[in-house]
């Protein structure tokens, strides 16, 4: 009796130890990540079922302030690699800012051919209102913006601009009947969720600088292991696998 009695205890404080060894890591994602990091996170939780992971999603910039005003985020990831920057200039982060992608950027509709559309194509007058995420805190909408500029057809198409708050609430807005056509990131068009809804054309890159998406530990996370793992776990093959999948150019390779 006495050696189960051992036996219970010592089982118990190896419950202990693994427990405590467990960490919540909480994330500000950028909202172009909604699909392709769901995906990344179910393969990452099977190799660490103790960790939890909280990742909230929305634009870069507001993350951005959020971080410079103590949210207590441990892992940011962002769609403009200057944002993390401007935290490193801060004293805000810890290690060095990684490079995990490159986005593109779409025209879509789910009225009209999307396929078959410019840029150009959004100076019509049948075209009356056309979505696009706020580009005052969002780097796709910031592309956008740069996209529609370089393409010279910014002063007839200006006036038609409905700001969503995030690339998936420009989404909404087409399909709400709110807009007839956005300007999304590729990552949300291959999604399951919003490939059959819709026909979309792939902007030319040319048209805007580089949407390169980049990482960082924040001081708040300097200390989780967890926090840690997970952005290693970015550049793992399987990871590496589901970005590309969503769209994504990845580190490494020829753009």
């Amino acid at each position: 009796m006495t050696s189960c009695k051992h036996l219970l205890v010592g089982f118990a404080l190896a419950l202990g130890i693994t427990s405590a060894h467990a960490e919540k890591v909480t994330i500000a994602a950028a909202a172009d990540l909604k699909y392709a990091l769901a995906d990344v996170e179910q393969g990452f939780e099977k190799t660490h079922p103790n960790d939890k992971l909280d990742i909230i999603y929305g634009s870069s910039g507001k993350a951005l302030t959020q971080i410079q005003q103590g949210a207590p985020y441990d892992l940011y990831l962002s769609a403009d690699i200057d944002y993390p920057r401007q935290l490193e200039k801060a004293g805000l982060v810890v290690g060095k800012i990684t490079p995990y992608a490159f986005g593109r950027i779409v025209l879509w509709s789910t009225t009209m051919d999307a396929s078959k559309m410019t840029l150009e194509s959004l100076a019509s007058p049948d075209i009356k209102h056309i979505a696009i995420a706020n580009p005052k805190h969002a780097p796709y909408g910031m592309r956008a913006v740069e996209a529609i500029k370089a393409a010279g057809v910014w002063d007839k198409v200006e006036p038609k601009l409905v700001y969503a708050e995030t690339v998936p609430h420009a989404a909404q807005l087409v399909e709400s009947g709110n807009a007839q056509v956005a300007v999304l990131s590729l990552s949300l068009v291959l999604s399951p969720q919003i490939a059959s809804k819709g026909k979309s054309w792939l902007i030319p890159d040319k048209l805007h600088q580089p949407l390169e998406q980049a990482y960082a530990i924040t001081k708040h996370g300097e200390h989780n292991a967890a926090a840690k793992a997970f952005a290693q776990y970015l550049a793992q093959p399987e990871a590496r696998a589901i970005m590309q999948r969503y769209g994504f150019v990845l580190p490494g390779e020829v753009k």
